[in-house]
């Protein structure tokens, strides 16, 4: 018996060198880990090489692996890195507040973690204010900002009832309210396997982050903060966004310094997941144009 553990514990030693092995030669490492400017720690992931580095920041109550589709095919040419915010996924809870400029905090950590001296930060959803806070705390680092089926009118005021009939989505039934306001973002064509996943999955999230999340994100909008954060922001923004909801294109250029918007049709909000295809074909043509213009200012 002692010997046959013994033969177990080294075909398991094998395997598991085998497998850091060929991490290892994929270019990617195993998951980091390392504390948000308030202590919290914030989880990553680093796939593969080449500048600039792409940083990926999901949504309300997702987490990386919603970018699970974009990972292999960016990594080929570019160090990708995948975070979880502070709330969810594998990141610390210890938080009051879950504010859009603490998520960003949540960023500039790991971009500092990795050392990358040219970012390009693609937030979806409640990502791309996140990244807009982020951007604002590291000028001359990121070089460009895309938002996935975000910034649809920036300049579109919420009053404060409208503020209370949002959050009043989710009581008394928080998974309830959830998933009625997740499965809205679907349209009939999108894989319902998908759809089903998505919605499971947010409405399983940690209340008291996604209430928080959801408080701090709408507040901003009827403060006026989250408008106010294009101000002096020259980082260049563009939108991948489908046509679910339509898109101002001459509001947000009245408030950014660079706007443009790319629109997949016939998609919905999780259309990085939905039509993977072509919005990774989307994508490479806006980080090439932003690694176009970043060069010739150089």
């Amino acid at each position: 018996m002692k010997i046959k553990n013994l033969l177990v514990g080294a075909v398991l030693s094998c395997f598991l060198l085998s497998m850091l092995n060929a991490q290892v030669q994929a270019g990617s490492v195993w998951p980091g880990m390392v504390e948000s400017a308030d202590g919290v720690p914030i989880s990553y992931e680093v796939h593969g090489t080449g500048e600039p580095t792409l940083v990926f920041v999901h949504g309300w109550s997702c987490d990386g692996r919603y970018w699970w589709m974009q990972v292999p095919h960016f990594s080929k040419n570019h160090r990708v890195v995948v975070i979880d915010l502070a709330g969810h996924g594998h990141s610390g809870l210890g938080r009051e507040d879950y504010a859009m400029d603490a998520f960003g905090e949540d960023v500039q950590a790991v971009v500092q973690e990795v050392g990358a001296e040219q970012v390009i930060l693609v937030g979806h959803s409640m990502g791309g204010p996140v990244s807009v806070a982020a951007a604002r705390l590291m000028p001359g680092r990121v070089i460009g900002v895309i938002g996935v089926d975000t910034f649809q009118d920036v300049s579109h005021p919420m009053t404060q009832k409208e503020f209370d009939s949002w959050m009043g989505l989710f009581q008394p039934d928080f998974a309830a309210g959830a998933a009625q306001f997740v499965r809205q973002m679907f349209i009939e064509k999108t894989d319902p396997s998908l759809r089903d996943w998505v919605v499971a999955d947010i409405s399983a999230a940690p209340q008291k982050v996604a209430l928080s999340a959801m408080e701090h994100m709408l507040s901003d909008v009827v403060s006026g903060l989250a408008l106010s954060a294009f101000d002096g922001l020259e980082t260049p923004i563009v939108a991948i966004n489908a046509d679910l909801w339509p898109t101002n294109l001459e509001a947000n250029r009245r408030h950014m310094h660079s706007f443009d918007a790319v629109i997949i049709e016939g998609t919905d909000h999780f259309l990085h997941m939905a039509e993977p295809e072509a919005f990774n074909r989307k994508l490479e043509d806006v980080i090439a144009g932003m690694v176009e213009t970043w060069r010739g200012k150089e």
